[in-house]
């Protein structure tokens, strides 16, 4: 404004008694036009003020913005590598899940055809050994190609099976049974089998004895009275009632 103030007494110092002399309208129209200079300065000044502040707010504004996107970008980088090791490790439970399904099936078909074989084995077993084992063959699924029981317990019951089949064919055991005489008289006995291979029975009395073979069909028993006497010494023997030597006893081998 003094500025203003200074530029009017400048023109008017300037322009003398013209200026003293004017018209009056035209005086008027020069205060008007002063005015609006005036104003228009004043309005320059102020929008380039605005301007400024504006310009640093906008610049503030972007900058955020700017930093925001880059921390969007470095997360949408990270994303981007997660994914990569979501999808390789995918890759990898995928390969491995076919790898474990082909197991398993491999696990299957192998005890459905163990167990087809055992349940055909099982009646040429010795009678002894068939009740030990009634438990487990209970156990084995009547329909392996429907059969809700898992692999791992199948398998389970399978190596008990044979954990029993070995441990009965690797040592001397004795039991209490009955056989047919010749008369077709059943008679208690004690027989004693020598593992899966061979087993001898002989009475209390001592008039009744033989050899039992495994066969096709079962095992097949031979009355042989004259080992009567022999059979009974390796009885004492197995139940620690005479000293351990060698017995000698009749064997088929086939």
């Amino acid at each position: 404004m003094k500025l203003l103030f200074s530029l009017v007494t400048l023109l008017a110092l300037t322009s003398g008694v013209r200026l003293v002399a004017a018209d009056a309208p035209v005086m008027a129209q020069t205060r008007t036009t002063l005015e609006q200079w005036v104003q228009t300065r004043q309005l320059i000044s102020k929008t380039r003020n605005d301007w400024q502040a504006d310009k640093e707010s906008l610049e503030q504004t972007v900058a955020l913005y700017e930093r925001e996107l880059k921390s969007i970008n470095d997360q949408m980088s990270k994303v981007s590598t997660n994914n990569s090791q979501v999808a390789k490790e995918m890759t990898e439970a995928t390969a491995l899940q076919k790898q474990s399904n082909e197991t398993l099936d491999g696990a299957r078909q192998f005890a459905t055809d163990f167990e087809a074989r055992v349940k055909k084995f099982v009646p040429q077993l010795p009678s002894p050994l068939q009740d030990i084992l009634k438990p487990l063959l209970a156990k084995l699924p009547a329909d392996p190609a429907n059969t809700k029981m898992l692999a791992a317990e199948r398998m389970q019951v399978l190596v008990g099976l044979l954990g029993e089949l070995d441990k009965f064919n690797n040592a001397v055991n004795l039991f209490n049974e009955k056989r047919k005489n010749p008369k077709g008289e059943e008679v208690a006995v004690q027989t004693i089998y020598i593992g899966l291979g061979a087993a001898y029975f002989v009475n209390e009395a001592g008039d009744f004895a033989g050899t039992g073979t495994p066969g096709s069909n079962g095992w097949e028993w031979a009355v042989k009275p004259e080992i009567a006497s022999t059979v009974q010494e390796v009885v004492k023997i197995y139940r620690n009632e005479r000293t351990a030597r060698f017995v000698t006893l009749p064997a088929t081998v086939r």
